[in-house]
């Protein structure tokens, strides 16, 4: 079986990439002061090929599995350099065939701060550096036993983030984005477990740190945001699912995953966007094949006079 987590992963770094105008946590753009984005993002993700270590396979006690994610997001201006985000996802797990019971339930929240280092004008086009630090843990005791019915692995863990961002006057865009997240360890309940050759007579199980990237390509222009990504996640350690086995929470999970994301400012009401989002899992280990998509609706609240539009940021 393979585990739904690292799609579940994929979703909170990517899909809840929630915000247009500086609302994502891995993206070269930043809200104004004063200015609140919140709103709720519906996600679908299924699929019914895993990877097992590196072998690519299906699995009839499985059959097609399936997530459904409904995220809240809110990201508060505090200065026009300085961002908070926050997100907290309620994710509902299923397959159709075997006799596993999905699993459903608060998953983790996710709080960060971002902060724009350098903005430099060149010629008529732009370079944007920042740093982003976040902080996950469950809000639930959901079960982290029970791969891939389970909604997430149960860690607490702290990331550190660079964005490199260049933008052209005519407002393309290139984004580059690396990361590296340092998880904690996470305890089961049961006393022995084996995994990587490995058997261990205690509860507690290292969680392997690990490393990724994304890459943005776009286009912003009268209220309209496109993009293409690339996004790549590596855990930097742990053992493959073993042959006809269930999946592990300390396994190594590995994927690359290409996406593309609409943004839109609606005419009216005025302040509310619509966000759209697909991607698919080309390439991994110990990982789902999932393809997904996502829809939602956010509202901008501004605390002061609005000075800026979404082109301007």
């Amino acid at each position: 079986m393979q585990k739904q987590m690292k799609p579940l992963l994929l979703l909170a770094v990517m899909l809840c990439s929630v915000f247009a105008k500086g609302q994502t946590l891995d993206d070269g753009l930043m809200m104004p002061k004063k200015y609140f984005c919140t709103g709720f993002l519906y996600t679908y993700s299924q699929w019914d090929k895993y990877w097992e270590g590196t072998l690519k396979r299906d699995n009839q006690n499985i059959g097609t599995f399936s997530s459904h994610n409904i995220m809240y997001v809110g990201n508060y201006g505090i200065t026009d350099k300085l961002n908070v985000i926050a997100m907290a996802p309620y994710i509902s797990n299923q397959s159709n065939k075997g006799t596993l019971t999905g699993l459903q339930g608060v998953q983790d929240l996710t709080i960060g701060g971002k902060y724009r280092l350098v903005r430099k004008q060149i010629g008529e086009n732009r370079l944007s550096v920042f740093g982003v630090a976040t902080v996950s843990t469950p809000l639930s005791n959901y079960t982290i036993d029970l791969l891939p019915m389970s909604i997430g692995l149960g860690s607490t863990n702290l990331s550190a983030r660079g964005i490199i961002n260049f933008r052209l006057k005519q407002g393309w865009y290139v984004n580059f984005s690396p990361a590296y997240t340092y998880r904690g360890n996470v305890a089961l309940d049961r006393n022995h477990y084996f995994t990587d050759g490995v058997a261990y007579y205690t509860n507690q199980v290292r969680m392997f740190d690990q490393f990724s990237y994304n890459v943005n390509i776009g286009l912003i222009k009268q209220g309209l945001q496109t993009e293409l990504n690339f996004y790549q996640q590596n855990t930097l350690g742990g053992g493959d699912i073993r042959r006809q086995d269930m999946p592990f929470v300390s396994n190594r999970m590995n994927a690359s995953t290409i996406g593309l994301l609409v943004m839109y400012y609606l005419p009216a009401p005025k302040y509310l966007a619509f966000r759209f989002s697909t991607s698919y899992v080309i390439d991994g280990r110990n990982v789902g094949q999932s393809f997904s998509v996502m829809g939602g609706l956010l509202y901008t609240i501004h605390f002061t006079k609005p000075t800026s539009t979404v082109n301007e940021n």
